[in-house]
């Protein structure tokens, strides 16, 4: 399907994307640090992921994300809740579905760093500060599932 008015998902219509929370052995969050060229929130860590492109699954979609990411390959392994993301400030409305996954391939590299200044392990007792909401609520409601210490 053709985007014949050149609208911008997120801005002229709600997009619909997603994220991962990827777990290391250790029980460690993996997130990204936001960059000016991000499509918005610089400055906010943010778990990898992207928006659903038309025609895939969103598992598909996050599947494809993180390996243009990050350059590893995951496995889904659960699904935690969706966000209504409404950056007012920046006038942007979206749906984010947040999963679950573990790295079954490849050795973790920013591929895009003009999106995202750094990428990190976190303790899910030692988080930054500035979280993005989609963010912060996924990781919220994944202690309360399941623990800081389970994944």
């Amino acid at each position: 399907m053709l985007n014949k008015c050149n609208c911008k998902s997120g801005r002229d219509y709600i997009g619909v994307g997603g994220g991962v929370l990827i777990f290391n052995d250790k029980g460690h969050v993996l997130l990204m640090k936001r960059a000016l060229g991000a499509k918005n929130e610089a400055g906010y860590w943010c778990k990898p992921g992207g928006t659903i492109e038309f025609g895939e699954t969103a598992e598909e979609a996050m599947i494809r994300e993180i390996k243009e990411e990050l350059d590893i390959d995951i496995e889904i392994t659960g699904f935690v809740n969706f966000t209504n993301h409404l950056i007012k400030k920046e006038n942007q409305h979206w749906i984010a579905l947040n999963f679950i996954a573990k790295i079954v391939g490849g050795k973790l590299k920013n591929m895009e760093p003009h999106k995202h200044e750094e990428i990190a392990w976190f303790d899910l007792d030692n988080l930054p500060e500035k979280l993005t909401q989609t963010a912060k609520e996924p990781i919220e409601e994944y202690i309360k599932k399941y623990g800081v210490k389970n994944n």
